[in-house]
């Protein structure tokens, strides 16, 4: 029996037990699939933060400059101080928050696949099975689920953010460990969506170099190292360079309404609609979510004995996420020239406080400015006339 049950050791599932951990909390259990081909490989998650936080100690590189790449080839640097963009790979937050756990009241991991899950008249129980085949039952008051839903909820829209990336180290320094290209739009573009480069600095000859598709359909792994390749050599001039891991992803982009609770379970991460419908980003929303729920458990703030996953985004800033998302898919707004001309025309602090969703209705009305009227407007009065509907990924979409 544990106070809080957590279903899944991604970013919500560690975020959160983290964040219960470091207020106090006991009787705290993490089921984390085990080792095997269910279990996911090490991630890197971004975001950008001032500094002097809870997770500085899982952060393993940051960047006071971020760079954009237009099509045209021309770059815009902004400098969004006092933010830094900060990287955490997946290994170095399991550390941090395995560790804190383990020295917690009451604290367990348990490496453990989640079946059954029920209510119970005091909270939840959830059959598990581990290594070997053991069967074991878990039961607690509170029960968070981050494990990806099997199927996405019906929607309007949806394109799918995927991208593989290659660490790279090179033979000569290419890199400037200070500036992030957080889209460079000089790679070929698919015939629907966009696509763009992505490099984090390490060090002057070492970096995260990666593709990215918005599209509806991921490519092959073939063809994820083949524009790797072109955007290395050819975009970037890197010369001859050695590849020493990869990594590889799918992020959902949807206007689909994602429930927030499942039976006896609070759904948390992508799961419960953490992740930005227009640009995929999810950290910063983890972490906005685990700490309300961690205080809402501290402080006995429950509804019905139960405590309520806060909403990721406000509906306000879900409607313009709707109408960006429909007219990127459909072709009426250019992608990469919408992203530069962003970068290019708002001030930087007011652009990264709308990309992570926590702008005011003043700087969201400013960066509304800065955006193609026509198509804006054409899309949001078609909206309200089309049905959710289940979509699927069409394979012949992201053909070149």
């Amino acid at each position: 029996m544990s106070d809080v049950l957590v279903l899944g050791g991604g970013a919500a599932g560690l975020s959160l037990v983290h964040r219960l951990v470091a207020g106090g909390a006991g009787g705290v259990t993490l089921v984390e699939a085990p080792d095997g081909p269910g279990r996911p490989g090490e991630r890197t998650w971004c975001y950008w933060d001032r500094g002097g936080g809870e997770l500085d100690e899982a952060v393993r590189a940051s960047w006071g400059r971020l760079r954009v790449h237009g099509a045209d080839g021309g770059a815009v640097v902004v400098r969004p101080a006092p933010f830094t963009y900060r990287m955490i790979r997946s290994s170095a937050l399991e550390r941090l928050v395995h560790g804190r756990l383990a020295r917690a009241p009451g604290g367990r991991l348990l490496r453990a696949t989640a079946d059954a899950v029920r209510a119970t008249a005091h909270g939840a129980e959830v059959d598990c099975t581990a290594a070997g085949g053991r069967r074991i039952t878990l039961r607690a008051r509170h029960l968070f689920d981050s494990r990806p839903l099997p199927a996405l909820p019906p929607a309007r829209t949806l394109l799918l953010q995927h991208f593989r990336g290659w660490f790279v180290r090179t033979d000569t320094d290419r890199f400037d460990p200070d500036v992030a290209d957080l889209m460079d739009f000089r790679v070929p573009q698919p015939r629907h969506g966009l696509a763009f480069g992505y490099v984090l600095p390490l060090a002057p000859d070492r970096a995260l170099v990666e593709y990215t598709e918005f599209s509806r359909t991921p490519l092959t792994t073939p063809a994820y190292d083949a524009a790797l390749a072109h955007y290395g050599r050819r975009v970037l001039g890197l010369g001859a360079f050695s590849v020493e891991a990869a990594e590889q992803g799918v992020i959902p982009m949807t206007d689909a309404r994602f429930p927030r609770r499942h039976g006896p379970a609070v759904r948390i991460g992508t799961a419960g609609g953490a992740t930005r419908p227009a640009t995929g980003y999810t950290f910063a929303a983890v972490q906005r979510q685990s700490r309300a729920i961690a205080a809402a458990l501290h402080d006995g703030r429950r509804a019905g004995g139960r405590v309520a996953a806060p909403r990721p985004y406000r509906r306000r800033t879900l409607a313009m996420d709707a109408v960006l998302l429909r007219a990127l898919d459909t072709g009426r707004v250019d992608g990469p020239a919408f992203f530069t001309d962003l970068f290019r025309n708002v001030p930087p602090l007011r652009l990264l406080r709308f990309l992570d969703g926590v702008a005011t209705p003043w700087e969201e009305w400013c960066v509304g400015l800065r955006c193609p009227v026509g198509p804006m407007l054409r899309t949001a009065l078609e909206l309200p006339f089309l049905p959710r509907r289940p979509l699927a990924p069409r394979a012949e979409e992201s053909r070149r």
